[in-house]
């Protein structure tokens, strides 16, 4: 479908709201979003067999994340690639690499660049993915993950992340690639 062909889809009417998936431990999984990444807990309850816990960090927004239980126990697959929370800035990201770092919920931490992002990744007590990230003031093309060390300053830290967003097709500010976008998306 080319949305072009499609204007009223290009308003800002369509925006994202929230996640929701099923668990194995529900109590554990709402404790881990709530003591690691800071949601609330909005309300809970039961929808006929299954239990819901609903979370949030927007006041605005009853929920961002749904919890429900009801995920096979013996299922080894995640079907949620990642989940991804932006920041604003690196003191923000440092911040909750340290929290995840110290918890015994989360696993498989990793400090990256994306040229366009600096992230931190990690898994949650049922293996799903979680990217915290700080966009940068650059594009470049992707795929791109380079290990990164936030025990760096941010100059060095913002300068590394400059280098090798450079070094890789298409390198651009971000403004201009908004821009970009947004004629290519069909909104000028």
């Amino acid at each position: 479908m080319n949305d072009r062909n499609h204007p009223e889809l290009l308003q800002s009417d369509l925006q994202f709201s929230h996640l929701g998936f099923h668990t194995t431990n529900l109590e554990l999984m709402a404790d881990f979003y709530k003591q690691v990444l800071s949601f609330t807990q909005t309300d809970r309850g039961q929808l006929g067999a299954v239990n819901l816990i609903f979370l949030s960090r927007d006041p605005t927004e009853h929920h961002q994340i749904v919890l429900m239980d009801g995920r096979p126990q013996d299922n080894p697959y995640c079907v949620i690639n990642q989940i991804s929370f932006r920041v604003p800035h690196l003191s923000m990201l440092r911040k909750l690499h340290d929290r995840v770092k110290s918890s015994a919920l989360a696993s498989d931490l990793v400090s990256v660049t994306h040229g366009n992002a600096i992230s931190i990744y990690f898994r949650d007590p049922e293996k799903n993915r979680i990217e915290v990230f700080m966009d940068t003031p650059w594009y470049c093309e992707q795929p791109l993950r380079e290990v990164i060390d936030l025990s760096q300053s941010d100059e060095q830290i913002m300068e590394t992340t400059k280098r090798i967003a450079i070094s890789r097709p298409n390198f651009q500010d971000r403004e201009t690639w908004i821009k970009s976008m947004k004629q290519r998306m069909g909104y000028e």
